[in-house]
């Protein structure tokens, strides 16, 4: 199993690493890498570029490997429209208190972007049975089990 890893065009955050956490680049690279189709999605979020890049992504299918990408709500439909066979788990928190807790405590974020965060939760909700599988991240460790569990599941099916 690979991960791969998102190109955006927001700043690091502390601790993050370019090509382990994200590919940061800037809006002209990215444009670049997106008008040469070398992304599978691509998206503006919260005011900034986010997209997946597309040839490590291929090149791992092909060789067989089961390919992870964390993607935003829009990001995992469009790939999905792309790679039918693709298998999209939604994974939501417990509660929407617990949500806004987990954005506060991380403190990235102000106040007014953590109520849009929130306000988009609601809405991407409210459309996640257009996913594959719903996971709620309750505990993170039964969460990553469940997931595992239904890629598992998705495997045996052939």
């Amino acid at each position: 199993m690979w991960l791969s890893v998102s190109a955006t065009t927001r700043p690091p955050r502390p601790g993050e690493r370019d090509g382990v956490d994200y590919r940061f680049l800037d809006e002209d690279g990215f444009a670049e890498l997106r008008d040469r189709d070398g992304l599978l999605e691509s998206f503006r979020v919260f005011g900034h570029s986010y997209g997946t890049p597309r040839a490590p992504v291929e090149e791992h299918l092909r060789a067989g490997t089961d390919v992870v990408l964390e993607l935003d709500f829009q990001g995992a439909l469009a790939v999905k429209a792309r790679y039918p066979e693709a298998l999209l788990v939604f994974v939501r928190p417990p509660s929407r208190e617990e949500q806004r807790r987990r954005l506060e405590e991380r403190g990235l974020d102000d106040r007014e972007e953590i109520e849009r965060r929130l306000a988009a939760a609601v809405d991407e909700e409210a459309a996640a049975d257009r996913f594959d599988a719903i996971v709620v991240n309750d505990d993170v460790d039964t969460a990553v089990a469940q997931v595992a569990g239904i890629l598992d599941a998705r495997r045996a099916e052939g």
